[in-house]
This record gives C-alpha cells, structure tokens and sequence, in this order.
C-alpha cells in the first residue's frame, strides 16, 4: 500500500496528545485513507487507555506503580509513532488488535 504524504501527516499528528488525534480525525474526513484511520483509531485507544488506567494509578502512592505506568504507555506511544513515520501499519503491542476491533467506526 502506497501512503501519501498527506496520510502520513495525519498519521502522525494522531499521535500528539488527545488533542492531536481529534485533530487527526477531522484532516482524514475528505478524503478517508486506511493507513491514516488505523493510526487514528490506535493513538486514540492509546489516549483513552491512558487516562482511564491514570484514573486508576490515582489511587496508589507508590512511585514504582506510577512509575511502570508511564513507563508502558510511553513505550505503546513511541511505537505506535514510529509505526506511523516509518509508514507501516503495525499494531501496537498487546492492545493494538483491540483498539482497532473497538474502535472499527472511527475511519
């Protein structure tokens, strides 16, 4: 599959904060490109993963936990986005599969 440049932008820009990937959603409503749907639906399952497990690492006060916690989505993060500057279609690790079953209405 030949990504464009264009698709590869929004691909990209999916995965800068949440903000980032609203943004991403509205620069593939005309025209809508696969690549750049998969990478919106995985950084925004990443994003809302995120916040719903911080939610939860509130409650501990353990610095190890909050630690580990940042630690796994910075590395999710980071591969998802080299997935998308590289121009691949890869799914991230564990909840990649997931997120794309999830959030298959987000194209």
């Amino acid at each position: 599959m030949e990504v464009t440049s264009q698709a590869k932008t929004t691909a990209i820009v999916a995965y800068i904060t949440i903000i980032g990937t609203i943004i991403a959603y509205f620069m593939n409503m005309d025209p809508k490109d696969k690549f750049a749907s998969f990478h919106i639906r995985q950084a925004f399952g990443i994003n809302i993963t995120f916040y719903l497990i911080g939610a939860l690492m509130g409650l501990f006060d353990q610095g190890f936990i909050i630690g580990a916690f940042y630690l796994c989505f910075i590395v999710l993060w980071g591969y998802g986005l080299i997935t998308a500057i590289k121009g691949e279609t890869r799914e991230v690790p564990f909840l990649g599969p997931l997120f794309q079953k999830w959030f298959s209405t987000i194209s």
